[in-house]
């Protein structure tokens, strides 16, 4: 790895990538989608072809005019889309090979290989060639770091599983201390106390555990900055953590398909609009929901042009008065398999429930509960699953009753029925979802 070349990744980004105004980082995008456009129509044999009938438009810079992809299409044509010429087979053979053995230091011809959670239900697989590597380690140094570069800081990262990209962050000042989400809570804590991290990299149920761990006086941590990653930061959780350490939680927002957003000084999400592109697929426009479709501007070895995700974001509907440029998002409201399904009381019609909805109906329920779990299992079957201490338990199964009929009720819905079941989340290597579907949209939504 080219310790030099991330320094110079990190300056750049920390010093060097500034934009004063929407209008000046317009004009950077289009040269930047300009330049990603021609690399990809001469190196990717899949988006050569795809791109075939839009010539003029690409001449033109007209980057809405072309097709969208999408986790099912890159997959599909993992072969001819990749610059490098690893196949799909390949891949997945060596990646399944790094989760079976836990060891992710495995590459093919110098690229490394990684597997997607699969959050969606069908996993997907990444490559990353060195100079991405490097770029992505100067750029999350840059946006993460709670100092400089030339202090030293001890980064504990809890996650399912390591990766060379993530280890292309170490240097003689960074110490990464990689934390197998697979391992047993003893050993965690035991580790956590030997490490002291300076950072504290983890799911948000992750950093609520690691939180209850310091509350009881098993670990005794100071950590300089604490970061949400791989799942939706809900507010109560936030709210639990920041108690524990006494400050406030920042949150990246990183994928199988690039490195999307960082919280600035302020705690707010923004998007990376020095390394991304971002055109929004608005869910709901009034309230600033939508579903982004990405252009990345630094991967070549898999390019990411008009992608959409499976995620839906909430814009922020003011200023962040940390003075960036850059969008600003509410929050990362959850996935669209996520969204809920009502009945129409009218017509019959399916009408989707945003994740935001159920959210706001359980915090207005009452103040008392805990944590939570919300599983549509039908159209008219929802199941509940509360945390709250017991003599407020029934209270608050009762109020969150009412609080989800008003919101069906609202929505013009058929009022389904709701039943409740013990909190039993257990920590484990997959995801944690609060609000989660298991209902296929089947009608007009």
């Amino acid at each position: 790895m080219n310790k030099f070349r991330i320094l110079q990744h990190y300056l750049k980004t920390k010093y060097g990538s500034r934009f004063y105004d929407r209008e000046q980082l317009e004009q950077f995008h289009k040269q930047q989608i300009k330049k990603q456009l021609l690399f990809t129509m001469e190196k990717s044999p899949f988006y050569r072809q795809l791109y075939a009938p839009f010539l003029k438009e690409i001449e033109q810079g007209q980057l809405a005019a072309l097709p969208i992809i999408d986790k099912e299409v890159m997959m599909e044509h993992f072969d001819t889309l990749n610059t490098v010429h690893i196949s799909k087979e390949e891949a997945f053979r060596v990646a399944f090979e790094a989760e079976k053995t836990r060891n992710f230091s495995p590459t093919i011809r110098n690229i490394t290989v990684g597997l997607s959670s699969g959050t969606s239900g069908n996993r997907g697989v990444f490559l990353v060639s060195e100079e991405e590597q490097t770029l992505w380690a100067g750029s999350i140094i840059g946006k993460v770091l709670p100092s400089s570069i030339l202090h030293k800081h001890t980064i504990a990262f809890f996650l399912r599983a390591n990766s060379n990209l993530y280890e292309a962050t170490k240097n003689k000042r960074i110490s990464f201390h990689f934390f197998d989400l697979l391992d047993s809570f003893q050993q965690h804590i035991t580790r956590l106390n030997e490490v002291n991290p300076s950072i504290l990299i983890a799911p948000p149920s992750m950093l609520r555990k690691i939180a209850s761990w310091q509350q009881e006086g098993l670990i005794s941590l100071c950590p300089q900055k604490i970061i949400s990653v791989a799942e939706v930061l809900e507010d109560m959780d936030r709210a639990f953590i920041r108690a524990a350490f006494q400050q406030t939680v920042h949150q990246v927002y990183q994928c199988t398909e690039g490195f999307l957003a960082t919280t600035c000084v302020q705690g707010t999400l923004h998007i990376n609009e020095d390394l991304v592109h971002i055109e929004k697929e608005y869910l709901d426009q009034e309230n600033g929901v939508f579903v982004p479709i990405i252009t990345d501007f630094m991967r070549k070895t898999q390019p990411i042009i008009r992608y959409r995700l499976n995620d839906i974001l909430i814009e922020k509907k003011t200023a962040c008065t940390c003075g960036s440029p850059f969008l600003a998002l509410e929050r990362i409201d959850g996935r669209c398999d996520d969204i809920f399904i009502g009945r129409s009381e009218l017509d019959n019609r399916e009408v989707s429930i945003f994740p935001d909805y159920i959210r706001r109906a359980i915090m207005f329920a009452s103040n008392e509960i805990q944590q939570f779990k919300v599983i549509q299992h039908s159209i008219d079957n929802v199941e509940i699953k509360l945390e709250a201490p017991p003599e407020h338990l029934a209270l608050c199964q009762s109020n969150v009753i009412q609080e989800l009929n008003t919101l069906w009720s609202a929505k013009k819905c058929v009022i389904p029925h709701v039943f409740f079941s013990h909190y039993d989340i257990q920590l484990h290597d997959k995801k944690l979802k609060r609000i989660e579907s298991l209902v296929k949209h089947g009608g007009q939504i």
